[in-house]
């Protein structure tokens, strides 16, 4: 593929961003609420939109998948579920799936950790990996819908163009490891960030200061960072990850979208290509 071919990351808003890249056109965490209305968040518990996303739903091209890191009011909304293509495969947990495909989602797919799913064009292959990913500690925990990180790997003629991790929403936990064992080469990352706290109290992403440490532990050449500030429950500002990349001597990885902004996407050169 030639620079002229280089695929795109589309940030609409909070976790939501649109990848295409070697004929793929994918969807993460479909969040279409707009500013002022409330996203569901379980028990009773609501949070206010802050911002409005840069696309509408209708105005999404056909899509091949939607990756979905869990089935929440922020990250898969009433919007979402009325408005997709009910035929798209929706990439997700085996929780979230279940539930899916009781709204109507008959081709949604619910993977494991590290169990995988392929989709195939004239110009290659897409392969998406569940990854861990852990939301809350503690009791917490229990109280939140599982959730799981991604690996997108592009395929042209054999070979890796293209190795995309989507954190989703994790907290730092030793089973992050694993992910740099297995892809230790990663091209991007997408990170969701914004210490959102429930209650004000319960923290279940990422603030600041976890997200560098995330880039030190998972280790991609290029981040992308999300999920920061679209929502009153979210207590961590893009500045604090800025800043803590900084004094990690980082700060050249991140690529910093405002919504509606786009990141054109690498090619990995030939020498860091391996089938």
């Amino acid at each position: 593929m030639d620079r002229a071919d280089h695929g795109s990351v589309l940030f609409i808003g909070n976790a939501t961003t649109l990848i295409r890249y070697n004929g793929f056109t994918l969807l993460t965490d479909p969040n279409f609420l707009h500013r002022g209305e409330r996203a569901r968040l379980g028990h009773g518990l609501r949070s206010r939109r802050l911002t409005d996303p840069a696309l509408e739903i209708e105005d999404l091209p056909p899509l091949d998948a939607v990756v979905l890191s869990h089935l929440y009011g922020d990250h898969w909304d009433d919007v979402a579920r009325h408005g997709l293509d009910r035929a798209t495969p929706v990439v997700t947990t085996p929780h979230a799936a279940h539930r899916l495909r009781r709204q109507g989602f008959e081709h949604a797919v619910g993977l494991k950790t590290w169990e995988e799913y392929s989709l195939r064009n004239a110009r290659g292959a897409l392969t998406i990996t569940s990854v861990p990913a852990r939301h809350a500690y503690g009791a917490v925990e229990a109280l939140l819908p599982p959730v799981m990180g991604s690996v997108l790997e592009f395929r042209s003629e054999g070979r890796i163009d293209l190795r995309l991790h989507i954190s989703g929403d994790t907290m730092l936990d030793r089973s992050l490891r694993e992910i740099a064992e297995r892809f230790p080469d990663l091209d991007v990352g997408i990170v969701h960030l914004g210490g959102t706290k429930l209650l004000g109290a319960f923290q279940i992403s990422m603030d600041g200061r976890q997200g560098a440490d995330w880039v030190d532990l998972v280790g991609p050449e290029r981040v992308l960072p999300v999920h920061h500030d679209d929502y009153t429950v979210f207590s961590s500002p893009l500045a604090d990850f800025l800043d803590h990349m900084r004094q990690t001597g980082n700060a050249d990885r991140v690529i910093r979208l405002a919504r509606g902004d786009t990141y054109t996407l690498p090619v990995r050169p030939a020498a860091r290509r391996p089938g």
